[in-house]
C-alpha cells in the first residue's frame, strides 16, 4: 500500500525521468522551456481531460516545443490535484468577491456533474476556478520557464565543453596539432 502511494525511491527517479526528457529534445532552449511553462500554466485550469490539448494548441501558437508542453501538463496529477482545485475555487472566490460564506449558495456537486451541463457548470464551478488559477498558473510558469531554461542552458553548455575536450584528447593522443 505504501509503494503506490510513495514509490520506494520517493519521486526523485521520476523527476530525474522528467529533466533528461527535456534536456534530450532537439529544440532550442526557448522552445522547451516556452512549452513546459505553458503546460504548467494549464495544468491550473479545471478543464481535465483537455489540459495536452490546451497546451498544443498555445504551444504552436507560440511556437513551443509541443512534447514540452505535453509533459509540462503532467504537473496536475492525483497528487496535486487537491492543491490546485482548492487554491483555485478559493483564490477565485476571493477575486470573484464571492468569499462571504453566508452570501454564497451552497453547490450541489452531484447534481451538476450528474447532467455536466457546461453553462450549469460555468457560474458556480469552472467560472472561479478558472479566475483563480490564473495568477498560480503565471507565476508557475514564470518559474517553470526560468528554470527550465536554465537547466537546459546548463546541460548544453557542459556537453558542448566535454565533447570539445574529447576532441582536444584525441587530437593530442592523434599527435595533431592546430
Amino acid at each position: 500500500m505504501r509503494a503506490a502511494l510513495w514509490p520506494r525511491m520517493g519521486f526523485r527517479r521520476s523527476l530525474r525521468y522528467l529533466k533528461l526528457r527535456l534536456v534530450r529534445l532537439s529544440a532550442s532552449p526557448y522552445s522547451v522551456a516556452a512549452g513546459v511553462a505553458i503546460g504548467v500554466a494549464v495544468a491550473w485550469t479545471p478543464f481535465l481531460g483537455v489540459h495536452i490539448i490546451i497546451a498544443m494548441v498555445l504551444g504552436f501558437i507560440l511556437r513551443a516545443n509541443l512534447v514540452a508542453a505535453a509533459l509540462g501538463t503532467t504537473f496536475a496529477n492525483p497528487l496535486t490535484f487537491p492543491l490546485i482545485w482548492a487554491s483555485t475555487w478559493e483564490l477565485g472566490h476571493f477575486i470573484l468577491g464571492r468569499g462571504d460564506r453566508s452570501a454564497s449558495p451552497h453547490v450541489d456537486f452531484v447534481s451538476l456533474f450528474s447532467h455536466m451541463n457546461f453553462l450549469q457548470l460555468w457560474r458556480p464551478v469552472l467560472e472561479p476556478m478558472t479566475v483563480g488559477a490564473v495568477i498560480p498558473a503565471v507565476l508557475s510558469a514564470i518559474i517553470a520557464y526560468v528554470s527550465v531554461y536554465a537547466i537546459i542552458r546548463s546541460f548544453r553548455a557542459q556537453k558542448h565543453h566535454m565533447l570539445a575536450q574529447h576532441v582536444a584528447n584525441r587530437k593530442s593522443a592523434l599527435g595533431m596539432t592546430e
